[in-house]
């Protein structure tokens, strides 16, 4: 079976800048099916080395909070953390991928970890496919372990693999350069 609609998508999708999504936001329902839809990556072992956490607007507001008071106590440099705080003081609906692998005796780390990496892409493109705005970050407030593992709950071994930001976006948002294929792919023939 084809679709030329969605290799169609694939070849022009371009996420949205998070900073500038607003509300309205999915629904729990709606938000649900991108979920799921996000969750139907390869994972090798059946291991799902990956977890949700949906943040809501209050949830973001208080963690925008946290993220001030973590970069003013570690005296992280203020345009590094404003980068932080604003991700959460902006986002009208966010959903944390956290990376979990697991200890497995077939099953390598890093391929649980790209699954998790194919979950967050999912996820965007879900989310774009259904006619919302959404970006993937990261960041320092995603990064640091210090700050990550108290904000999200972070067992030993977790990580925030994507900050998935998603909502409404009325602009249009031009293309960028993308990479010269031809010159990234080898050709072998015996």
């Amino acid at each position: 079976m084809t679709s030329n609609a969605v290799l169609d998508f694939l070849l022009t999708r371009r996420s949205r800048p998070a900073k500038l999504l607003a509300g309205p936001v999915p629904d729990r329902a709606a938000l649900e099916v991108l979920l799921t839809a996000a969750a139907r990556v390869p994972d090798h072992g059946k291991l799902t080395p990956w977890r949700f956490i949906v943040l809501e607007r209050a949830a973001l507001a208080r963690l925008a909070d946290e993220a001030g008071a973590y970069a003013e106590k570690t005296g992280l440099a203020a345009e590094k953390a404003e980068k932080g705080i604003g991700q959460f003081a902006r986002s009208p609906l966010c959903v944390a991928v956290v990376a979990s692998p697991v200890s497995h005796d077939k099953i390598p780390e890093i391929e649980q970890v790209l699954s998790a990496g194919g979950v967050c892409l999912s996820l965007v493109n879900a989310a774009l496919a259904s006619g919302w705005g959404a970006g993937w970050l990261t960041g320092w407030v995603a990064l640091d372990r210090g700050f990550a593992a108290s904000a999200f709950g972070l067992a030993e071994g977790e990580f925030v693999a994507g900050l998935i930001h998603i909502g409404s976006y009325a602009g249009q948002v031009p293309d960028r350069p993308r990479p010269d294929v031809a010159s990234l792919t080898t050709w072998i023939h015996a």
